[in-house]
C-alpha cells in the first residue's frame, strides 16, 4: 500500500502523512510533529528489520528460544545505531477505526525528499538524514570502509534503506539531483554536501590536490579541508546546498565566538 504524503513548507519543510487504516509508518524519535487523535504513538526499540514492523509480543514462534534471538537482535541493531550516534528508539504511529494524519519534519532548515523503495536498489543517507518511512521499509547502518570512514566526516556512516515503500529524508538547504553517469561517470562534492545516493553509486574519498604547494593552499584556504568524497557510477545522488559546519560556523561567527579567522578549511574550529 503506497504511503500517501506530501511536503510542504519552503525553508523549513515537513512532511504530512496520510494512514489508511492499520497503515503503520515509523520515525526516528525527535522528528514527530503532530498527528489526529485516531493514531496510536510507540515507541520502542526494535527497527522494522527486527520484526517486520509488527508490534512486539505478536506470536513469532519459537518459545523461549524465539524471545531471545529475537532480543538479541534488537540488542545489535541499538548496539549498531549508539555506536553511529542514532537515536536508540523508533517512533510507531498506526491508524484506527479511519483514516489518520501524522506530520513530521527534519532538525536543521532544508528540503524533504520522499524516496521509493522497489526492493531491487537500497538507498544510502548521511547520518541523521532518516525522518520516517513505512513498516515496510527497513532501517540499517552501513559503515564504510577504515581509510575513507576517518577521512570523510559524514561518510563515516551511513544509514542504509532497504526493502519496499516509502522513506523520508531530509537535509539543509536545497538539494540538487545528480547522476554521475551524466558527468563522466564521476562526481567530486564536499564531503557534507552528501545527502544520500543510490545503491550502485561508489562512494570514496580522495586527497583535495597532491602534496604540493597548491594542494597545501587548497586545503588551508580553500574551505574543503584534506579531502573530497568522490561519487562514481550510474544512479541517483542528492546533494545539499548548506553543511552542518558551515551552518555551525556562521552562527559561532554571529555569536562572536569564531576562532576560523581568514583562513577557513584546514583550520576551521569543527563543532563537537
Amino acid at each position: 500500500m503506497t504511503l500517501q504524503q506530501e511536503i510542504v513548507g519552503n525553508a523549513m519543510q515537513m512532511a504530512v502523512v496520510n494512514l489508511h487504516p492499520g497503515q503503520t509508518v515509523y520515525c526516528e524519535a525527535g522528528k514527530f510533529l503532530f498527528k489526529t487523535t485516531n493514531v496510536t504513538m510507540e515507541t520502542r526499540l526494535s527497527g522494522p528489520s527486527g520484526n517486520g514492523g509488527a508490534p512486539q509480543g505478536g506470536g513469532g514462534g519459537g518459545g523461549m528460544g524465539g524471545m531471545l534471538r529475537q532480543a538479541m537482535g534488537t540488542a545489535m541493531q541499538v548496539g549498531q545505531r549508539a555506536l553511529a550516534g542514532e537515536s536508540l528508539a523508533f517512533q510507531y504511529f498506526t491508524a484506527h477505526g479511519g483514516e489518520g494524519t501524522v506530520g513530521f519534519a527534519g532538525v536543521l532548515p532544508g528540503e524533504m525528499r520522499a524516496l521509493e523503495l522497489n526492493g531491487t536498489r537500497a538507498w544510502f543517507a548521511e547520518k541523521d538524514a532518516f525522518v520516517a518511512a513505512e513498516s515496510t521499509v527497513d532501517f540499517g547502518i552501513a559503515f564504510q570502509g577504515g581509510r575513507t570512514g576517518r577521512s570523510g566526516g559524514e561518510g563515516f556512516v551511513l544509514e542504509k534503506f532497504t526493502g519496499y515503500g516509502t522513506v523520508i529524508i531530509a537535509g539543509a538547504g536545497n538539494f540538487i539531483d545528480l547522476d554521475p553517469a551524466d558527468f563522466g561517470g564521476r562526481i567530486e562534492v564536499d564531503t557534507g554536501c552528501v545527502v544520500a545516493f543510490e545503491e550502485g553509486i561508489h562512494y570514496g574519498v580522495q586527497r583535495v590536490g597532491g602534496l604540493n604547494r597548491q594542494g597545501i593552499m587548497n586545503a588551508v584556504f580553500g574551505g574543503e579541508g584534506l579531502s573530497l568524497a568522490t561519487l562514481e557510477g550510474n544512479g541517483r545522488v542528492i546533494l545539499q546546498s548548506l553543511t552542518i559546519e558551515s551552518l555551525a560556523n556562521a552562527l559561532r561567527k554571529a555569536q562572536g565566538g569564531d576562532k576560523q579567522g581568514p583562513t577557513g578549511g584546514l583550520f576551521s574550529t569543527h563543532v563537537g
